[in-house]
C-alpha cells in the first residue's frame, strides 16, 4: 500500500507516548489522522502479535484505505495475526458487504485452523447482514473445540441465525450432537436476546436437559 509517509514502530510509539494515558477514542483519532494522510501501516505488521498497541492501528489504518470489500477480506486473510478475541470481532463491519459464497469458503478453512482467535474468525464473520438467512449453510461449520473464545464465538453465531432463523436453529439444536459448553451458551445468548421472542426462548430452554443427557453433547 502506497502512502504519503510510513508508520514505523518508533513513529507511532511517540504518537501513543504524547496521548498519555490513553483510551481507544484516543487512538482511533490518531488513526483517522493517519488515514487522512495516506499513511502506510506495513512495517507494523511483524510487531503486532507481541505489540499489541500497534494491532488495531495497523489492521485500521489498512482497512480503511482499502475501499472495496474484496479487497479487504484479502487483505485481512494474508493478515490472519489475531492473537485476542477483541481485534477479532473488531473486523467484522469490515466484510458485512462480502459475497456471501465467498466468505464461507474463507470460513471453511479457518474453522480448521490450528490457531485458536483464526477459528472464532470463522464463525464471528457472519455476525452481521453477511451471515442472515444463510443458516442451513452455516450451522454446518459448528464442531465441538477446546478453546473458551472459540466456544463462544459459535455460540454468538448460533444465537445470532437464531434472530431471524429459528425454527432451522432449533431443530438442528435437537440433534447436532455438539458439546453442552457451546450449545448451553448459545441458549443463554438467545434468553438474553431481545429480538427473540418469548416463545422461541421457552423452546430452546426447554433442549436443556435433553442436551445435557447426550452423550456426545457433554
Amino acid at each position: 500500500m502506497n502512502g504519503y509517509f510510513a508508520l514505523t514502530p518508533q513513529l507511532v510509539q511517540k504518537d501513543l507516548d504524547a496521548l498519555g494515558k490513553y483510551k481507544t477514542a484516543d487512538v482511533d483519532r490518531l488513526i483517522r489522522g493517519y488515514v487522512k494522510k495516506n499513511a502506510d501501516a506495513s512495517l507494523l505488521r511483524e510487531h503486532v502479535l507481541t505489540q499489541q498497541q500497534f494491532h488495531r492501528i495497523y489492521f485500521y489504518v489498512s482497512l480503511e484505505q482499502i475501499k472495496n470489500v474484496d479487497g479487504r477480506m484479502a487483505f485481512i486473510h494474508e493478515n490472519l495475526l489475531f492473537s485476542d478475541w477483541w481485534h477479532t470481532d473488531e473486523l467484522i463491519g469490515y466484510v458485512a458487504d462480502l459475497d456471501f459464497e465467498a466468505a464461507l469458503k474463507y470460513a471453511t478453512k479457518y474453522v480448521k485452523s490450528e490457531e485458536p482467535f483464526v477459528r472464532r474468525w470463522g464463525y464471528v464473520l457472519f455476525i452481521s447482514r453477511l451471515g442472515r438467512g444463510h443458516a442451513e449453510q452455516l450451522l454446518p461449520l459448528m464442531k465441538n473445540d477446546g478453546h473458551y473464545y472459540v466456544q463462544m464465538g459459535e455460540a454468538w453465531l448460533i444465537s445470532e441465525l437464531a434472530v431471524t432463523e429459528p425454527e432451522s436453529v432449533h431443530k438442528w439444536m435437537a440433534t447436532c450432537g455438539l458439546d453442552y459448553k457451546i450449545c448451553g451458551k448459545a441458549i443463554q445468548k438467545i434468553c438474553d436476546s431481545y429480538r427473540i421472542s418469548q416463545d422461541w426462548k421457552e423452546k430452546f430452554k426447554a433442549l436443556r436437559a435433553e442436551l445435557k443427557n447426550n452423550p456426545e453433547g457433554k
